[in-house]
């Protein structure tokens, strides 16, 4: 296959990275401001503030709950809309759904809008980093893609970091809202331009080939397999995310912690300098290893060990909690490399289905984790709860790895 010229891959790369950076300031923008926008919403009607700040948890947790299903049915109709129709239509598509509702949210006064909105800006958010990796990935030389997914998510996560700046200096959630969709809705004007895949234009000349067919996943052992293993390698990603750090408020007041955050603005924030520096540096070792494999095993056990030390030292001081939440977020920063893997595992015919839907299941996990954490929850309390849903969740993600297919330098251009 000729691949574009450099200038427009360039292009491309900044364009899909900018995508993937309002992406993530929206995706973070709930669990930054689920405190201040709940206690805005119900304050007027709960005065007692033990019972407010129960609510507000219970009813946060819903919420994201609400974001991550969107996301799941996003995933699959944005990734098979991408086999279908093309790459670009996902990128404009899943744009212009995720900003008109963030926009929307800046309006709510209610939970149940809340709650709807959280599920559109979900299945809006759902297509941007599929679509974008994909294209990038079908558009560079094999030798060189890493590099290209390595700058999309490591710009991409950057978003995250402006978001926690956004919200600490404008004191409005709801403006914040506002920013995230005015940011999304320029992005359109820079995508005018951007070229379709060259593998995805050849594919789509031959009729008689069947294309984004979701259900074709699960069609043999084998690929149900290597589908299962992509996803559950990044589950701990997710995990240590919405327990650790999205809950930081409630986590570090159960372990003991004096003077802990009340909101999540910062712990997210540091947690996501920390997942960009990891991304740079796990996407460069895979570069220099030549091997996405063995840096996914790697900082899964980083990831592990980090979060071993949460529990066991992040009640010493405020320095120490937000030090390990740092580290925490650097050893989740395989994020790059996981998309380089999820992109480069099956045919061009299903590339786009499998990219979009892997990180949103990763992400959607979240449903199956709090189910589980809530039933443990009476029993044992928020830590112990927590430690057992990890320990499956770490379980599953060594034995993903060692089973997960090596792709690098695989070559791209061919059918399932």
């Amino acid at each position: 296959m000729t691949h574009p010229a450099k200038g427009a891959v360039n292009k491309l790369i900044i364009v899909a990275a900018l995508g993937y950076f309002v992406d993530i300031y929206d995706l973070v923008l709930f669990g930054m401001e689920r405190v201040a926008s709940l206690k805005s919403i119900l304050g007027p009607t709960i005065t007692d503030p033990k019972v407010l700040d129960e609510t507000v948890s219970k009813i946060g947790s819903s919420l994201m709950n609400y974001q991550m299903i969107g996301m799941l049915v996003g995933g699959i109709f944005w990734g098979v809309l991408g086999d279908k129709k093309g790459r670009l239509s996902v990128l404009f598509g899943s744009i212009i759904t995720y900003s008109l509702a963030n926009i929307a949210n800046g309006f709510v006064n209610d939970v149940f809008w809340y709650g709807v909105l959280r599920f559109v800006s979900g299945f809006g958010l759902a297509g941007e980093l599929g679509a974008g990796i994909t294209l990038v990935s079908e558009s560079m030389k094999k030798e060189d893609r890493g590099l290209g997914t390595t700058v999309v998510a490591s710009v991409g996560l950057f978003g995250a970091v402006i978001a926690g700046i956004t919200t600490i200096y404008i004191d409005n959630w709801r403006v914040s809202y506002f920013i995230g969709g005015g940011m999304g809705l320029l992005l359109l004007l820079l995508r005018i331009g951007v070229f379709e895949s060259g593998m995805f234009a050849n594919l789509k000349e031959n009729s008689n080939l069947k294309k984004g067919n979701f259900f074709y996943l699960f069609s043999h052992p084998k690929l149900i397999v290597k589908y299962l293993n992509i996803i559950l390698v990044a589950v701990p990603v997710w995990f240590v995310m919405f327990f650790l750090v999205q809950f930081a408020p409630e986590m570090s007041k159960a372990l003991g912690l004096e003077g802990g955050p009340k909101e999540a603005k910062i712990p997210i924030m540091v947690a996501y300098i920390g997942i960009t520096l990891g991304d740079v540096a796990s996407g460069l070792l895979s570069q220099f290893l030549k091997s996405r494999k063995k840096v996914l095993a790697l900082f899964i056990s980083l990831t592990l060990i980090f979060t071993v030390l949460y529990y066991l030292f992040a009640s010493t001081s405020v320095v120490v909690f937000y030090t390990l939440i740092f580290f925490i977020g650097f050893a989740t920063g395989y994020w790059a490399v996981f998309m380089s893997s999820a992109s480069e595992l099956f045919g061009t015919n299903i590339r786009s289905t499998v990219t979009t839907t892997a990180p949103n299941f990763v992400r959607g996990s979240v449903v199956l984790m709090t189910l589980l954490f809530s039933y443990l929850l009476p029993q044992h309390g928020r830590v112990e709860a927590t430690i057992y849903v990890g320990s499956v969740v770490f379980i599953l993600a060594f034995v993903a790895s060692y089973l997960l297919e090596e792709t690098f330098n695989k070559d791209l251009d061919y059918v399932e």
